[in-house]
């Protein structure tokens, strides 16, 4: 988590932790797997082979469509911190502008004032 100044944001981190966990247990269980298959397998190996190759692409299609999740994930967090710091910046420019503005005034009316006590004296 962090905080950029007012605005909590989660990158939550046990998610990501989770989420590595998983496909490290899938990549595990399908090499298992596999291992398994060829040894017990009543088929001929080239038959084997290609079931084997089949669920290899498939294990990879879901490693991309995954990724693709996890990036599209990453790309709406960037978009938000980025508002957030366009909207801080924007506040802050507004900020500046007014305090300027104050500073503008009262330097005026305290250079009218003294210019007024110099004629009335």
């Amino acid at each position: 988590m962090y905080y950029l100044d007012n605005i909590y944001i989660n990158l939550n981190s046990n998610k990501m932790n989770d989420n590595s966990k998983v496909l490290a247990a899938l990549l595990a269980g399908l090499a298992a797997g596999a291992a398994i298959g060829i040894l017990f397998a009543p088929e001929r190996g080239s038959e084997t082979r290609d079931k084997l190759n089949d669920s290899l692409k498939n294990l990879g299609d879901s490693i991309k469509d995954r990724a693709a999740d996890e990036i599209g994930n990453l790309s709406e967090f960037k978009d938000k911190v980025v508002e957030s710091i366009k909207t801080k910046l924007k506040g802050a420019e507004e900020e500046y502008v007014a305090a300027k503005s104050t500073a503008s005034t009262a330097a005026f009316t305290a250079t009218e004032k003294a210019a007024h006590k110099d004629i009335n004296l």
